[in-house]
């Protein structure tokens, strides 16, 4: 039996956990705006990465 391949994930899904990451971290920061500019760079790098190890461009 043959497991089916796993379905890649969106860069626009990664920037959306970044981005709630972001946010929490800027609430414990006191900087929401900080946070969330934080989490979203964060994302995007993290969606760009997974994006060429799956050997794809985004």
């Amino acid at each position: 039996m043959t497991t089916p391949d796993r379905r890649p994930t969106a860069l626009g899904a990664w920037v959306a956990i970044g981005i709630g990451v972001g946010a929490a971290l800027g609430v414990a920061m006191n900087n929401l705006g900080l946070g969330l500019g934080l989490g979203a760079a964060i994302g995007i790098v993290i969606g760009l990465a997974t994006s060429r190890l799956a050997g794809r461009e985004p």
